[in-house]
């Protein structure tokens, strides 16, 4: 680590160097893993306000157990791990859950965006990469982003979540057997399950949607 500049660390490195004294690079790991985390948080959350409170608590618990990581293991697994956990903690105070708004722009406009439209500002629904019957294409899209809302909430948290990190982190099978702490088997049938799971739902909500 001697003579390199604090952005050119790894995030191991850095939360070494937090362990040695170094409050900037606790502050980096924050700035790095920021944009990544929050829209990962969004979509599992479903809400922009618990989101940013699980953010923080996250990232409290790594200030706090930062001398009990253990250096051979990945940073990124450990710090979505945490964040998972604040998430659902977070939803479990929140009594007054509010369905998901899958419509609402994901990670805000700033530092450019990388909007389907152009404009920055990405929904869930631009996201959804999964192979899943295309919905009517006489179906405008906030009528799309409400049924996949649906869709999406009546999955369990198990599902949702690996679903999350596998397509939208893009977190292989190792990584996230890792972050979650089960087998490689139990990833893919998990996920496989997740992915059923949300068609299963997709079709439930678009036929209900053209019976209305």
């Amino acid at each position: 680590m001697p003579g390199k500049r604090l952005e050119e660390l790894s995030d191991e490195e850095l939360l070494e160097a937090y362990r040695s004294g170094q409050s900037a690079a606790f502050e980096s790991l924050v700035r790095r893993h920021h944009d990544d985390l929050m829209r990962f948080l969004i979509r599992l959350c479903g809400n922009r306000a618990l989101a940013e409170d699980a953010f923080q608590d996250a990232f409290l618990q790594i200030h706090l157990s930062a001398e009990t990581f253990d250096a051979t293991r990945r940073f990124k697994p450990w710090l979505f791990t945490i964040a998972a956990n604040k998430g659902r903690d977070a939803l479990r105070r929140n009594t007054r859950r509010k369905a998901l708004d899958l419509s609402a722009p994901i990670g805000g406009t700033s530092g450019g965006g990388d909007g389907a439209n152009g404009d920055g500002a990405r929904t869930f629904v631009d996201l959804m990469e999964i192979d899943v019957p295309a919905p009517d294409a006489a179906m405008d899209t906030q009528e799309r982003s409400r049924l996949v809302q649906r869709a999406i909430d009546q999955m369990p948290w198990s599902l949702r979540e690996i679903l999350l990190l596998a397509y939208f982190q893009r977190m292989s099978y190792n990584q996230i057997a890792e972050s979650l702490r089960i087998p490689l088997g139990t990833v893919k049938s998990r996920l496989h399950s997740a992915v059923a799971s949300f068609a299963k739902n997709w079709q439930s909500v678009s036929k209900g949607s053209k019976d209305v």
